[in-house]
């Protein structure tokens, strides 16, 4: 036989770490499999709530500040830097958001919230970049610093003004929301009937459809965008080869230096952009602490997405949605919750015991086990409970994806220039 059919004769190799990539139709018929498992669930429980054009409404609205976070993080880490202060950033962004918003409008309040993540996302390059200071340390002392400065600055730009004080800034107006006519009150309608599977879909592109800040869509669009730039330019080339190799970069005539400033800058700008979603969009208003770790939770979004766009989205997505359980029917939403994590624990351990991974498939079938007794011994589960529901989720999600994880291989590595030559 020749060598070229024996090569034509070798399968396919696989693609990251040894496992096949999805191919588009098996994620579509993963993602339908899940959907009619949620509306399963939603039927034995009477949970009718939780995919509700509602429920669906306030998930991206929680969703959206979250996955503008995590789509910060991905830009500074695919060039190579770990960026811990995400949410100082999006701290400053709401507060600079709020303080521009209330006096000339909402659309200069959100350029205002990018321009005050930018800088802590340049102020991070420069400790990182240029000084060569730890990622870890530099993130935890933005954090530290945006509240420091955020307190400071309310002093002067908001007590005493009507409405506002040194801790929240005065009312501002709303960014326009947009409805589709017609297809928006169809799908409400067709949820209420509560039918299998075809009202759960109602009421997610209901949800879509109804009520959307046009912020909302701007921040959709930035997925798709970020995925185009870093993976199909020749700017996106470069700067995810800094995340990679800077050495070999910088020896094919990159300046990493200055691809390392633009994505922290724009990774900032990104964090500062959700900063502002919330103080403009999700409440009108600035309040101290309002950003509630988002920024960490969308580091976390990121990480379980594989440093991807559509992974992140994906993780996004998860965490808004659990979030929002707890604002409509918070404690029944939940306990149906635990039914779903439940079956999904069962077919989890099927796939071990196929894999031939009895202790993984033995641990997975005892949490299972547990679960389901939780569930039908109880009615609903502990106010505690729900309101610790997202972040549980965040460590749930990460723990379980970690085996399956590839950051950019120079992410954190301490770099100088010349080291190439």
């Amino acid at each position: 036989m020749s060598t070229s059919k024996t090569i034509a004769a070798r399968p396919a190799p696989k693609k990251g770490n040894g496992r096949r990539k999805l191919s588009l139709p098996v994620v579509l018929l993963i993602i339908a499999g899940g959907l009619a498992l949620v509306s399963l669930v939603r039927i034995i429980s009477g949970a009718d709530d939780i995919t509700s054009v509602g429920q669906v409404r306030g998930a991206l609205a929680l969703a959206v500040p979250i996955g503008l976070a995590g789509l910060g993080g991905l830009w500074a880490e695919r060039a190579g830097v770990i960026n811990i202060g995400l949410e100082g950033m999006m701290i400053l962004g709401t507060w600079f958001g709020a303080w521009a918003g209330f006096q000339w409008g909402p659309w200069v309040g959100v350029l205002f919230g990018v321009l005050g993540g930018c800088l802590g996302g340049l102020l991070h390059a420069v400790i990182t970049v240029t000084f060569g200071v730890n990622h870890i340390v530099s993130g935890v002392a933005i954090n530290i610093l945006a509240v420091g400065v955020t307190r400071y600055l309310s002093n002067f730009a908001f007590d005493g003004i009507q409405g506002g004080s040194s801790k929240q800034s005065p009312r501002i107006d709303p960014i326009d929301r947009i409805t589709v006519p017609g297809l928006s009150d169809w799908m409400q309608d067709l949820q209420q009937q509560h039918w299998f599977l075809i009202s759960d879909l109602a009421g997610i592109i209901g949800g879509l459809v109804t009520g959307l800040s046009l912020l909302t869509v701007v921040a959709l669009l930035l997925i798709p965008a970020t995925w185009w730039i870093l993976w199909r330019t020749p700017f996106g080339l470069r700067l995810r080869s800094c995340g990679e190799s800077p050495v070999a970069a910088e020896t094919l005539g990159v300046n990493v230096y200055k691809y390392k400033y633009i994505a922290v800058t724009i990774s900032g700008g990104l964090a500062g952009l959700g900063g502002a979603f919330l103080a403009i969009v999700s409440t009108g208003i600035y309040q101290e602490g309002q950003t509630g770790g988002r920024g960490y939770i969308g580091l976390a979004a990121m990480i379980f997405g594989n440093w991807m766009p559509g992974g992140m989205a994906l993780g996004a997505g998860l965490f808004g949605f659990t979030d929002s359980l707890k604002l409509r029917g918070g404690a029944e939403n939940v306990h149906a919750m635990l039914l779903l994590l439940a079956i999904l624990l069962v077919i989890a351990v099927f796939w071990q015991l196929y894999k031939k991974k009895y202790v993984s498939a033995a641990v997975a079938a005892v949490v299972s086990a547990l679960l389901f007794t939780w569930y039908f011994l109880t009615d609903q589960v502990p106010s505690q409970f729900v309101d610790a529901a997202p972040y549980v989720t965040t460590l749930l999600v990460l723990s379980l994806s970690a085996q399956r994880l590839r950051m950019p291989k120079a992410n954190g590595v301490p770099y100088r220039k010349g080291e190439g030559k």
